[in-house]
């Protein structure tokens, strides 16, 4: 993939916030399975892993805030802008790379989503943070992976992870594509937040749960944008992407097969266990992440539509 050097980045859709300290203490929080990849770093399994969880609690109003007391110890310096404001600076800079995809997956459902649904799609901000942070849906940690919280309609993502993603070193092959499907999926549930899905989810586990059909429709809103990536411009009308290739895709389509409930279980328990999945089989997920990438439309992506996921 690379970007357009002639394109603007509206470095106001991402926060960096910077100066966080303090760990986290014991008692109440979010209890999740945390699959290790190498050097022993958490694995591309746990990209997504949380927002069902965050969902769920936020709803049921329970407090998931990790740490004693509820509260983490930091110290927090938000900013927006930097050095990254044009499409060269992504493709030689991991940060700037996040704050264009960012660009063109909001530029996209700008368009799409009242096109498609007849809502006015409602612009949010991609926050880096480095350790751990503050969010609606308590605090963020590396431990985690990238989530989109509902609570204040954010979308975090650990420049830890940003790094080890572009390296190919959590269980998939990598690449700027293959991080820009971890975003693209993250904005596939503020897009399912807008279409009033989330608020509606009663069932957290199982094949046919319904956090397994919020995160195969995020697969497939994904794909949608995936397939017309290379449409997607700035505010000049310069497109943000220039060059895809069969190659990011399957990066892509890889690094959603990393994340399947059955591929992540043998990994790490050897066996597999349906009627604890959250998010899908690592078929369902590259099916539903090619529905959306051939089809193009919100409707295709309805995983409550059908049984057969």
């Amino acid at each position: 993939m690379r970007f357009n050097p002639r394109a603007r980045i509206d470095a106001g859709q991402v926060q960096n916030r910077e100066g966080r300290r303090g760990g986290l203490g014991g008692g109440g929080g979010m209890g999740i399975p945390i699959p290790v990849g190498g050097r022993g770093r958490i694995g591309v399994g746990t990209v997504v892993i949380v927002i069902i969880y965050v969902v769920v609690q936020s709803l049921a109003g329970n407090s998931i805030v990790p740490g004693t007391g509820g509260q983490a110890q930091e110290n927090t310096q938000t900013t927006t802008g930097g050095q990254c404001r044009t499409g060269a600076d992504a493709n030689t800079s991991m940060d700037c790379a996040i704050d264009a995809i960012t660009n063109s997956v909001q530029d996209y459902w700008s368009r799409a989503l009242p096109q498609q649904a007849g809502i006015r799609y409602q612009p949010i901000q991609t926050v880096k943070y480095t350790g751990q942070t503050s969010s609606g849906c308590g605090t963020a940690q590396s431990a985690m992976g990238p989530f989109y919280c509902p609570n204040d309609r954010l979308v975090y993502i650990d420049q830890s992870f940003m790094h080890d993603m572009l390296q190919g070193q959590l269980g998939a092959q990598g690449g700027p594509f293959a991080l820009g499907y971890v975003l693209a999926h993250e904005y596939g549930h503020h897009i399912e937040d807008q279409l009033g899905i989330l608020g509606k989810m009663r069932t957290q586990r199982g094949p046919k749960s319904d956090s397994v059909r919020v995160e195969l429709m995020a697969d497939c809103l994904g794909g949608m944008w995936a397939k017309n990536a290379t449409t997607t411009e700035d505010s000049q009308g310069q497109v943000f992407i220039t060059d895809l290739t069969r190659s990011d895709i399957d990066r892509a389509i890889n690094a959603a097969t990393a994340v399947g409930d059955d591929r992540i279980q043998k990994e790490t328990s050897g066996r597999v266990n349906r009627e604890s999945w959250t998010h899908g089989s690592s078929r369902e997920r590259v099916h539903w992440f090619n529905v959306g990438l051939e089809q193009g439309s919100i409707s295709a992506c309805n995983t409550f539509a059908t049984d057969n996921l």
